[in-house]
């Protein structure tokens, strides 16, 4: 059964629970007003019939008797009866009265009761005269209270009817009210292909839960739109980036076959050859890692690091790739307590994230002063690089963890665009943001921030502390 069909018959069901159950309460209400309004009526008549009974003037006999038959309204089956007290358990019984022990019973105890039997109503109550005490038993039929409860039962049966009737129609038209976004959608969705991906769902102005599905949906489709064009243009340019050193590799040895050569062409020739395979396999070694750091993160931290001594062995990495480089380690702003320094990490690939980063502001600034700080706290550890040095235009600022990405001005530098990517994906793989600031021919800096909130003890298996 499909989703509009089970919210039709959901709503019916519903709907009918909910009239039925009115219509019980309804009936029950005008059956008690009947019966209490009738018992009122007998009530009056007894109270003719005690006082008819009571007088010795026959002129008052007679008003009173005239009262009953002129004033009120007619009884039908009516009965009357004056039942003598002798005692606090005892009576005058009258044969022509059918009625249980427990209506008298209830009379003598608490000075009125009624009783009914077949649709007949029977009221006793008690009067006092000349301290005597009797009963007064008046008895009659409700025919007009019958009458009018079979009129309310059809009224409420028939008028039930038709409310299910008229909720059937309604549900229908709700569900179809309900579910027709829905259907819309998931017509549109599977217009949506690999080849389409621009496509949207149209927006929906109310500001409900399909709008907010209408709005998530064209989120995800951004993101896979953006991560579809990642992929491809990482796709074209590694081809093109391993390419060119493989082409070069081959037309250079295809030269030196050619014919004999002078020593020290084929010197030359392996030189050459060497400084493409060494290109090839720097790219292939940066593309693996790239690749690495797309597994699962809580597989891949292992160790408690402290931050400060991760960054005086990257400088010490730093010193022996580049001996006259001019970083300096500020430890000023750390704090005494260690315990705000340690951190769960893949040690070795922070430590990869954090060079390439370094290693970025030494190149990009032909060697100029960087300065690197350090500062935690309670919340936060922040790692803050800044370099003197060309500086990053704004237009390229969106793009720069982007595979292969590399701008204008930075085109004239060494290097395949992986550096930042893979530093990012590691540094988000660890929890922590990257934060760029830059201005062109002005430097830049960035910030690093891992937030304690965000670390995750539990993926901790080994600890170097």
């Amino acid at each position: 059964m499909d989703i509009r069909k089970r919210i039709t018959f959901t709503y019916v069901a519903l709907s009918t629970f909910s009239t039925l159950l009115l219509s019980v309460i309804v009936f029950v209400l005008f059956r008690e007003n009947n019966r209490y309004h009738f018992l009122k009526r007998l009530e009056d008549r007894a109270k003719i019939v005690a006082s008819i009974h009571f007088q010795n003037d026959p002129e008052k006999i007679k008003y009173y008797s005239n009262l009953k038959k002129n004033g009120l309204e007619e009884l039908i089956e009516e009965e009357e009866y004056v039942l003598k007290i002798n005692s606090a358990n005892s009576f005058d019984y009258n044969t022509k009265l059918n009625l249980p022990n427990e209506f008298y019973t209830n009379i003598l105890k608490t000075g009125k009761d009624y009783f009914e039997v077949n649709s007949k109503y029977y009221l006793g109550q008690v009067f006092t005269e000349s301290n005597q005490k009797y009963i007064v038993i008046v008895g009659a039929r409700d025919r007009r209270g019958k009458t009018t409860t079979v009129y309310i039962v059809k009224i409420l049966l028939f008028g039930g009817i038709g409310f299910i009737l008229l909720a059937f129609f309604l549900g229908r038209f709700l569900a179809k009210r309900v579910i027709n976004p829905v259907a819309r959608i998931t017509k549109e969705v599977n217009r949506i292909s690999a080849s389409n991906l621009h496509n949207r769902l149209p927006e929906v102005k109310n500001a409900d839960e399909i709008s907010d599905l209408t709005e998530t949906f064209n989120d995800m489709l951004d993101r896979l739109e953006t991560s579809f064009e990642i992929q491809a243009n990482f796709i074209n340019n590694a081809s093109h980036e391993l390419k060119t050193p493989i082409t070069t590799i081959i037309a250079e040895a295809e030269i030196m076959l050619l014919k004999e050569r002078e020593k020290e062409e084929y010197v030359e020739s392996l030189q050459n050859i060497y400084s493409q395979a060494s290109r090839l396999g720097n790219l292939t070694e940066s593309l693996l890692k790239l690749t690495q750091t797309g597994y699962d993160g809580n597989k891949q931290v292992l160790d408690i690091a402290r931050i400060d001594e991760l960054l005086l062995d990257v400088k010490s990495d730093l010193d022996k790739i580049f001996p006259d480089n001019r970083v300096s380690i500020k430890l000023n702003f750390a704090p005494n307590d260690s315990n705000l320094l340690l951190i769960p990490c893949n040690k070795p690939l922070l430590e990869l994230a954090i060079n390439n980063i370094i290693t970025n502001g030494v190149k990009y600034s032909d060697n100029n002063e960087v300065f690197v700080t350090l500062s935690a706290n309670q919340e936060a550890i922040k790692i803050s690089i800044n370099d003197i040095g060309i500086g990053i235009p704004p237009e390229d600022i969106p793009h720069l963890y982007e595979p292969f990405f590399r701008g204008k001005i930075a085109a004239k530098y060494i290097g395949y665009g992986l550096g930042l990517p893979l530093a990012s994906k590691i540094i988000r793989m660890h929890d922590g943001e990257i934060q760029v600031q830059s201005e062109q021919n002005k430097g830049t800096i960035v910030t690093i921030i891992f937030k304690k909130t965000s670390t995750k003890k539990a993926n901790i298996k080994n600890s170097n502390v």
